[in-house]
């Protein structure tokens, strides 16, 4: 009778235990979920924020280059080279996107998220 007392409790305290551990990997889950969203959210807001900035001083640098160049070509002409040099990059960046944005992007994810 005593053994028998003695292994209930025994079983007891082990589901407890068992409960207690399962809590704890819940709540380290959610807390691993958190710090995840927080870090994709903090590159995404980084991203844009550069995004933002570097869209700007193209912009200006772009007028710049264009006005530089209409004393040689006039206005609307240096505006239509500045126009096509965009239309090139444009171009460039479609052909290659893959290998610079799309595999950089998913192995950036896949190390931030999996890790």
């Amino acid at each position: 009778m005593l053994s028998s007392d003695k292994n209930i409790e025994t079983i007891t305290q082990l589901v407890e235990m068992v409960k207690h551990n399962f809590e704890l990997r819940k709540e380290y889950a959610k807390l691993d979920v958190v710090e995840k969203v927080v870090r994709l959210l903090s590159a995404i807001a980084l991203a844009v924020t550069l995004a933002v900035i570097l869209s700007i001083s193209l912009f200006f640098l772009s007028a710049a280059f264009a006005v530089w160049l209409s004393q040689f070509t006039g206005l609307v002409l240096s505006l239509v080279i500045v126009a096509g040099i965009y239309l090139l990059l444009l171009l460039m960046v479609y052909g290659s996107r893959k290998s610079w944005i799309e595999r950089p992007l998913v192995k950036y994810l896949s190390r931030m998220l999996l890790n």
